[in-house]
């Protein structure tokens, strides 16, 4: 189906003069402009009282912690505590089909947000895994009609953080990881700029729960397929600590000497970033998901994004688990990049709206290989998303363009496209029946709590 954008009240985008239509055909933006007419094969869509934007693509999830938000035990922990007393306690217990409704809830809430794209750190593997739990993830993206990046989670060791060592998971062996995302690469792996599905090498703790020789193997791995690479580093101060009494070198010598520094790595997080990691990352051209209201939820602290950025890093954004932040929306993330810097910095000048869209949708969709992806522009892949700002809480923003990253949550998205098909439309996602949703979701998290219990 062929649509055509009509009326919107302001596009994001760099085309001049202003643009208010959006022409799409086959997928791809065909036309910007005022006043287009429509063609006898196209829908038209009215965005009166709308702005568009890309759509926003998420870096670093969690989707199984859709089903783990504000667990007691864990409200009130730093990282490594927290761990051991939230997800590894329940994830050896979740089901291929409690995992396919977590994951269609952790993807309704990116869609409702504005999100197009995620990439989901993947990590429930154990030596007995079978494919189910992972293919469910696949499943919930395609009905839905999200690009997925699955980041292939891996443990090898039991390592050194509290959550592998309860004796609840036996790690894979490297040959199972290896087989076993090599099956994954040849039924899922799409390549080019606006493929759907996208495979990612990712090991789920670069310093804890794999050994150097190991992380190298995975290294090769991915760059004999050309797949990206992606991992948890410096979250928290211990990573620093544990890598120097392990190796005797600092967490980011350490990534080097495995081979995972480089413009097809990223890591979530790096918070305990000091100025020689932060040049070591630009020299290498490692990317950065960005997650500061985990962060935050956590005690981790604040990313040095704004030094990062200034140094050449790619910034980008990921809402991290909604087991430690109670929230998977990519405006919650733009929002409180925009503010949290700000007050870092002591400079309101150090972040804009403009650049915080940007963390959120082009510089996401470069480094994950989606640069079909990200910007409203003649050519690229129609992944956009209709902000209806005609709510009374937006009534009064001068700036409307921006009104939704200013005022923050809640936000209506009103129409939302991937690859030029509604994923949303009218207010409501696409192939999702929300009161289904709810209760399907209830019965997994009681089912789960008598099995932890």
């Amino acid at each position: 189906m062929n649509y055509l954008i009509t009326n919107a009240r302001a596009v994001l985008t760099d085309s001049t003069p202003p643009v208010t239509d959006i022409r799409i055909r086959d997928g791809l933006i065909a036309e910007l402009g005022q006043n287009l007419q429509a063609a006898p094969d196209e829908d038209i869509i009215d965005a009166t009282g709308c702005v568009a934007w890309p759509g926003m693509v998420n870096t670093h999830h969690h989707l199984a912690q859709s089903v783990l938000k504000g667990i007691p035990e864990g409200l009130n922990h730093g990282l490594d505590d927290w761990l051991a007393s939230v997800p590894y306690r329940f994830w050896p217990s979740i089901t291929p089909d409690l995992m396919y409704y977590a994951a269609r809830l952790g993807l309704y809430e990116l869609l409702r947000s504005g999100a197009t794209t995620c990439a989901d750190h993947h990590y429930l593997y154990h030596a007995g895994s079978s494919t189910e739990v992972e293919d469910a993830v696949w499943q919930a993206a395609d009905e839905l009609g999200i690009r997925l990046v699955l980041c292939r989670g891996s443990a090898t060791t039991k390592g050194s953080h509290r959550g592998l060592q309860s004796g609840l998971i036996q790690p894979e062996t490297l040959g199972q990881v290896i087989e076993r995302m090599d099956h994954t690469r040849v039924r899922y792996h799409q390549t080019g700029g606006n493929a759907m599905r996208k495979l990612v090498v990712a090991p789920t703790s670069l310093v804890h729960s794999s050994t150097p020789d190991d992380l190298r193997a995975c290294a090769d791995y991915a760059r004999a397929n050309n797949l990206k690479m992606h991992s948890h580093l410096l979250e928290v101060e211990f990573d620093e600590i544990q890598a120097k009494r392990k190796y005797g070198m600092s967490a980011i010598d350490y990534a080097e000497h495995c081979h995972w520094l480089g413009d097809d790595v990223w890591y979530a997080h790096l918070v305990w970033c000091d100025d020689y990691a932060v040049k070591k990352l630009a020299e290498t051209g490692t990317g950065i998901a960005h997650c500061p209201t985990s962060n935050c939820r956590l005690g981790s602290g604040i990313a040095p994004a704004i030094a990062m950025q200034e140094a050449g890093i790619n910034i980008t954004l990921g809402v991290d688990g909604s087991a430690s932040a109670e929230s998977g929306s990519m405006i919650q993330e733009a929002n409180m990049s925009w503010l949290i810097h700000r007050a870092a910095n002591k400079n309101p000048a150090a972040t804009s709206a403009g650049q915080m869209i940007r963390w959120a949708s082009k510089n996401g969709a470069d480094l994950l290989g989606l640069n079909q992806t990200g910007e409203i522009r003649t050519g690229m892949a129609a992944d956009i998303v209709l902000y209806d700002i005609d709510r009374p809480r937006l009534s009064g923003v001068h700036s409307p363009l921006y009104a939704p990253l200013l005022c923050g949550e809640p936000v209506d998205v009103k129409y939302s496209f991937v690859q030029g098909k509604p994923v949303v439309s009218k207010g409501v996602v696409n192939h999702l029946d929300e009161d289904e949703l709810v209760a399907r979701v209830k019965e997994g998290v009681a089912d789960l709590l008598k099995k932890v219990s």
